[in-house]
């Protein structure tokens, strides 16, 4: 089951995710990144995830693009090593823009100024 865990940072949307992001359980992660409107930037903290698969990856680039297509950065963070490898397998880390640090940079679209935060715990 994915849990899924949102907060904003001012123009910057953090979505939690705990879990596995396989097929059947990623309707509630698309309904909070595409609710998103107003956003400079949507982050997934991939740091409770054990399993993605081939759909995961999917709905990450379907999410990736219409982010990208509403003027809104798309970005992964703190992939554990499961999804890392599978990132990497599938060359998919060259498309995605990932970060594991604890505090991250999160360059806006508008002015290109790098927005900081500092990543808590999801719960």
């Amino acid at each position: 089951m994915l849990k899924i865990h949102h907060r904003k940072l001012g123009k910057v949307d953090i979505v939690c995710l705990r879990g596995r992001i396989v097929i059947g359980e990623t309707a509630a992660l698309r309904h909070v990144v595409e609710r998103q409107t107003d956003a400079s930037a949507i982050v997934l903290d991939l740091a409770g995830v054990d399993t993605i698969d081939a759909h995961g990856l999917g709905v990450f680039l379907e999410l990736r693009e219409q982010s990208h297509s509403r003027g809104i950065s798309f970005r992964l963070l703190n992939a554990t090593k499961p999804v890392r490898r599978v990132l990497e397998i599938t060359r998919l880390d060259s498309v995605f823009e990932i970060s594991s640090k604890s505090v991250s940079p999160v360059a806006g679209l508008r002015g290109r100024q790098a927005i900081f935060f500092e990543i808590g715990a999801c719960a």
